[in-house]
């Protein structure tokens, strides 16, 4: 016997003792070793251990049949399928004992067997039995109705048994209906609401045919019971409906118009109970199928609103007593409120009705955003109405509501989109604008309200209220001011109150205006600071958060100060100090306090007077701290670039040596900000700072000019750049290494932009310091040198990059010294002209020519053309390009001279066109707009004769020239601009309408608002009958959607019709083209189709709230089905949609899945070519990230086409990896994917 098996045995054996203690510790042991991944069990063994634990489950002690029970879920992954049948049919057996705790017990074990079930893959038959097993004995049970115990447990078991193994059941589904229909019938209560629940369940998973019979079933039911009787079935009938709407809402839409019919009906019956559940039922509608419901919003309206205010056992106060009482003192309100409170019927449930006529109206507003306009006139004064109602969970429901409201007033974020202005007539934000004094009128009592909840609310529904309406709320400041100041004061409830009051006074600082706080500031900030000082560390990092918001905003650096701080900054340094200094603090306290110091001194330095050292110090001491260092480093920068001159002499020589110590750190963050403080320290101290100290910082910075790290190595230039300019002393020692560094950088072809301007800075503070650090000679030298040194060792060239980043310096320096340029330009030419130089050097000489061209005056200029036209010869391509973009960047520096010139050769020279048309774009994007203006019609004449060229690669630069011509003179070329579209050649109007595309920069132009009213015009051409043409139009729409979405927004009603039309396969577009002895498709229709779904992509991104969502998925439902790149594409728009409207999605999830599980289970042909696997390989990649997406919505589990698919990824090796890979990907480093990604496959 192997020793697995001897301990097992040695453990059945005990487990046979009298003593209670050894069968606990045994069965104990018994789980310990059946959780374990290694254990292998004989087939004596597992009948043994089985047959063992099915003796527990009738064990005198209850310790040790709990125990029993919960080592069957292990087990049931450890025995064979046999094994497992006979504990489901023991257990089933021991359901209908008359014991009562042996049925508890069988139910227990059943629920943890199903537990631990996977759900059914393809094939597997274990899972499969045991629930044709368990299902046939409880529905035997079920229906014999002896024992309404038995009958409470079976339903339980099959409720849970249906919500995760609903697939496995699919030839039960029939019996399974028919056995709980009747028990909706039941006289106990208990048994109606289960066999509710787990019809709910089924209806989610069972076939067409069989949800139809349901529902005509309860429909016939609800229609028959029309007799007042009859109530109690009534309830019991709507409550499966709403659970049915709840869980598979979207197949009742069939049935949505005789629901209604039966639900207005119904809530006119006398009964609170059945007024609940009919609402209830409503919000599962308008929740699940939001489209279907819209014929019936009036009616759900009326009815809402009529619930919202159903409470006939309470008299309200009339509008006159309210307005009465809200002048009488605090007092008088208080006694009031109390009163209010003493009110109470036990009996009273039609504050549910009201609660389910809140929650219906959330439902209503979050599903047809279409209908704002409508909803503020009529919901929004009913629900502001119905603040004060007396029943808290009610309330906290309309104040949902009434945020649900807010939020989908919230104007969408972005530059220049639908942004509506509150003085807008007519406009959501004007309608809420005039709703803002009857919600702080309705809420004035509720911010001192005793329920802690109702001030939640309160701060939670003004907050979103600021949010969406910045500034309107200064008016009411005062009242917002006593709440907020009331919650601050309160001690007697929980620190939670206090911390939402803070939180809202900080979100309120920063929508109001400072001028709005002034009054109350001295009110306000004694309870703030007695905040400060709280020993909760929760509440004293909140309020250090608002102190620091409110120096910041109440005491601007960059506005003058209309609020004397004399009064308060004593208490708020003190308050601050005594956090500093002390030592028991929790990390987030200490964190703020430090930052909200560096506030204090940078705003209000000046004003601290013996104070300002000590804080000084006190920040000094925690930057020598580990733990606090890098917030004290933060906090010294906001000291440093304060523009209150504030004396740093005590603390500077300690510090700098500190700073230098830091750059040597590991962690990335600090050397930032390390960096950023010294730089902040330089320009603010200048000749201040200690000489041998700033050296000792300066040999720290050649080993950060590094590519590694290219953030680092910004800083660390512009810190160079400060230094030089203060201190050029201190970088005799350091300038040849940091130099060489340098140079090294900037022929990195990784080199942003960024760098880029901060290496042209500390190099031109090199060369204009008196006198220079660095010669410009040397400079010069040391640039050009590499692409020299390469020239003669005839090395490898520079990257491009490098190239344009050397050129970019050259002229840097070229700007800096001017009377250097005229040489630099005549040495440059010389280069350029000789034919023993380098194809480098060439470049190089054009790319530094195109931007010292423009300073070197006159003389080089008229040399640079016989230069620049003999280089468009070049047979070198570079050259060649270098050149192209020379002439035109100089010739933007000298029109008159060079335009005229550009103009004649695009004529006189066809073989050179294309390059001198590159020209003629740098000549266009660099030149004054005004400049330009005398020869629009020449460049108009010249680029509309081009536009006819049969090449696609000068048509295309034509069409950016026009665009970037356009800009010059918008109301004068625009008119031209739309004559060219509507006639001329194919090929005319596909330049023209490519350059739209040019039209739109990504930040405000003088050109939008006219460009806005030629934008439908423009789209027109989505009707031309050329491919080329609707293709251009396609990607002029993309770019407005992306960049603009205001320019169409208005205009999608008639373009989505036109836009749909393009995604869809045209025959007549797909020819066949014979290779060989082979015959391959071509379809000439893709580029356009592919250009139609990225468009559908973008209006995801802006255009959301315009979208028909329904009809949206019609067209993403095609193109899974589609070529491999719109696969692509309709793969990550079905992930984007799973997350920002899952309900639509789920409502056809069992029609999307199939070509996703057809796409992740595809096999490439043998034979295939190797990058044939590599694309198959991305396609089940993306189509395994949208099925993860749809995994991620909670009900999808539901669907047991999805429930077997997720499934097969479970058991299928190959699919298991890319699922975990996929998940891996998608988590955050710090979290457990694995753990997550299976959760999500057993959820479905």
């Amino acid at each position: 016997m192997s020793t697995p098996s001897f301990h097992i045995a040695s453990l059945l054996e005990k487990m046979t003792s009298c003593d209670k203690d050894f069968r606990f510790m045994a069965t104990s042991d018994l789980m310990s070793e059946l959780q374990k991944d290694s254990i292998q069990l004989d087939e004596d063994s597992e009948r043994k251990v089985v047959k063992m634990l099915l003796q527990l489950l009738e064990d005198k002690n209850g310790e040790v049949q709990n125990l029993a029970v919960k080592c069957l879920g292990p087990l049931v992954d450890k025995v064979k399928e046999c094994q497992v049948e006979a504990i489901v049919d023991a257990l089933c057996a021991n359901m209908q004992s008359e014991k009562e705790q042996l049925r508890d017990i069988a139910g227990i074990g059943l629920k943890t067997i199903l537990s631990e079930l996977p759900p059914a893959a393809p094939g597997s038959s274990l899972v499969t039995t045991v629930c044709h097993k368990i299902t046939s004995q409880l529905t035997r049970a079920i229906a014999q109705q002896k024992d309404v115990a038995v009958q409470l447990e079976a339903l339980d078991i099959l409720s849970d048994m249906l919500s995760r193994l609903a697939a496995p059941l699919g030839t039960f589904h029939a019996s399974l209906l028919h056995c709980l229909l009747p028990q909706l019938s039941s006289p106990r209560l208990a048994v109606c609401k289960r066999a509710v629940g787990a019809l709910g369940h089924l209806a989610a998973a069972c076939s067409t045919n069989l949800f139809a019979e349901l529902a005509d079933h309860l429909l016939g039911r609800l229609t028959s019971q029309r007799e007042p009787a009859n109530t109690a079935t009534i309830l019991t009938l709507m409550q499966c409906v709403g659970s049915i709407g709840r869980q598979a809402g979207h197949r009742l839409g069939d049935h949505l118009d005789r629901l209604m019919l039966l639900v207005e009906e119904f809530c006119n019956v006398g009964d609170d109970a059945l007024r609940e559940s009919c609402l209830q039922a409503v919000e599962a509608f308008l929740r699940k199928c939001p489209k279907e419901m819209s014929l019936h919003v009036t009616r759900v309206t009326s009815l809402c609103l009529q619930y919202l205010k159903y409470d006939p056992n309470y008299n309200y106060d009339s509008d006159r007593d309210e307005e009465r009482m809200e002048t009488e003192t605090e007092d008088s309100e208080f006694s009031e409120q109390e009163s209010e409170d003493e009110y109470s019927d036990d009996e009273d449930v039609s504050w549910k009705v009201r609660r389910a006529a809140a929650k219906c109206l959330a439902a209503l507003i979050g599903s047809r955003p279409d209908l704002l306009p409508d909803f503020h006139s009529t919901l929004a004064p009913a629900l502001i109405h119905r603040f004060r109602e007396r029943e808290e969970n009610v309330r906290a429901d309309v104040f949902v509501a009434y945020i649900e409201l807010l939020r989908q007033t919230q104007p969408p974020k972005g530059w220049l989109e639908s942004l509506e202005k509150p003085t807008q007539t007519g406009s959501n934000l004007h309608r809420l604008q005039g709703q803002v004094p009857l919600v702080i009128k309705a809420l004035q009592r509720q911010l001192k309200d005793r329920s802690v909840r109702a001030r939640q609310g309160c701060f939670t529904l003004l907050a979103e209220l600021a949010a969406v309406l910045p500034g309107s709320l200064a008016e009411h400041m005062p009242v917002l001011i006593s709440g907020i100041v009331f919650s601050l004061a309160d001690r007697s409830n929980s620190s939670t109150i206090r911390m939402d009051a803070l939180a809202f006074l900080q979100g309120l600082l920063g929508t109001e205006s400072a001028e709005t706080f002034h009054p109350h500031l001295a009110t306000l900030l004694p309870p703030v600071l007695a905040c400060v000082a709280d020993p909760f560390y929760k509440i004293a990092a909140e309020a250090l958060l608002v102190l620091q918001e409110l120096v910041r905003v109440l005491w601007p650096l960059d506005k003058p100060r209309r609020l004397d701080p004399e009064l308060y900054v004593g208490e708020m340094s003190a308050a601050l100090l005594a956090r500093l200094r002390a030592t028991d603090l929790d990390q987030e306290v200490k964190e703020r306090a430090i930052s909200c110091a560096g506030h204090l001194v940078g705003h209000l330095g000046d004003r601290l007077g013996h104070a300002l050292e000590p804080t000084l110090r006190l920040l000094l001491d925690h930057m020598q701290n580990d733990v606090t260092r890098l917030p004290a480093v933060k906090a010294l920068r906001l000291v440093a670039v304060s523009p209150l001159g504030l004396d740093l002499q005590p603390i500077l020589a300690k510090v700098l040596p500190i700073l230098a110590s830091f750059l040597r750190k590991k962690q990335r963050a600090l050397r930032l900000a390390t960096l950023a403080a010294m730089d902040a320290l330089a320009q603010s101290q200048g000749l201040s700072l200690p000489l041998p100290e700033v050296r000792a910082v300066l040999t720290e910075l050649p080993a950060l000019v590094s590519e590694s790290d290219m953030h680092v190595a910004q800083l660390a230039v512009d810190f160079l750049a400060t230094v030089t300019q203060v201190q050029p002393a201190s970088l005799a020692e350091v300038s040849d290494p940091v130099l060489s560094e340098l140079l090294r950088l900037l022929r990195s072809p990784l080199l942003p932009a960024s760098v880029l301007a901060a290496a042209e800075g500390f190099l031109q503070a090199l060369v204009g310091t008196r006198p220079p650090c660095v010669s410009y000679a040397k400079l010069i030298d040391l640039l050009t040198a590499p692409v020299y040194r390469r020239a003669e060792d005839s090395g490898p060239g520079l990257h491009k990059q490098g190239l344009h980043a050397l050129a970019r310096c050259v002229a840097a320096l070229a700007a800096a010294c001017p009377q250097e340029a005229a040489g630099t330009a005549g040495r440059l030419v010389c280069d350029a002209r000789s034919p023993n130089s380098s194809t480098g050097v060439k470049v190089l000489a054009f790319l530094s020519l195109a931007e010292v061209g423009q300073v070197a005056g006159p003389g080089p200029q008229r040399e640079l053309k016989t230069v620049l036209l003999e280089a468009l010869g070049s047979p070198s391509e570079d050259v060649r390009a270098a050149a192209s973009y020379a002439l035109g960047r100089v010739g933007a520096g000298n029109l008159p001279d060079f335009l005229p010139f550009l103009l004649g050769q695009i004529q006189a020279e066809p073989r050179r066109q294309y390059l001198l048309l590159h020209s003629l774009r740098e000549a266009l994007g660099a030149a004054q707009p005004d400049s330009l203006k005398p020869y629009t019609e020449d460049i108009w004449a010249l680029l509309t004769q081009h536009c006819e060229d049969p090449e696609e690669g000068p048509r295309a630069v034509v069409a950016e020239c026009i665009g970037k011509l356009v800009l010059v003179n918008p109301p004068f070329l625009l008119p031209r601009f739309r004559k060219q579209l509507a006639a001329g050649h194919p090929h005319t109007r596909s330049t023209f309408i490519t350059a739209v595309k040019f039209l739109i920069t990504d930040q405000p132009h003088p050109i939008d608002p006219l460009l806005k009213s030629y934008v439908g015009d423009f789209m027109e051409s989505l009707q031309d009958p050329d491919l080329n043409v609707r293709r251009a139009t396609l990607a002029f729409f993309n770019s407005a959607v992306h960049n603009k979405p205001s320019l169409v927004r208005d205009l999608l009603g008639h373009i989505l019709p036109l836009l749909y039309q393009e995604t869809k396969v045209r025959r007549d577009l797909i020819r066949e083209v014979e290779m060989g002895p082979f015959k391959h498709a071509v379809d000439d229709g893709l580029d356009v189709r592919k250009a139609a779904f990225e468009c559908m992509y973008s209006l995801l991104e802006s255009c959301l709230g315009q979208l028909d969502i329904c009809e949206f998925l019609n067209h993403v439902e095609d193109g899974l089905k589609d070529h491999y790149d719109i696969r692509m594409l309709t793969f990550i728009m079905l992930a984007r949609l799973a997350t920002l409207c899952p309900a639509p999605v789920l409502r056809r999830v069992d029609r999307l899945i199939e070509p996703l599980k057809a796409t992740c289970t595809a096999k490439v042909k043998a034979g295939s070519v190797k990058q044939e696997f590599e694309k198959q390989d991305e396609l089940k990649r993306s189509a395994m990230r949208a099925v993860a997406a749809l995994l991620a919505i909670p009900e999808v589990g539901e669907s047991p086409i999805m429930a077997h698919f997720s499934s097969q990824i479970r058991t299928d090796p190959e699919l298991a990896a890319l699922f975990e890979s996929i998940q891996e990907a998608a988590s955050p480093p710090n979290t457990e994917s694995a753990s997550l990604s299976s959760s999500s496959l057993v959820q479905a």
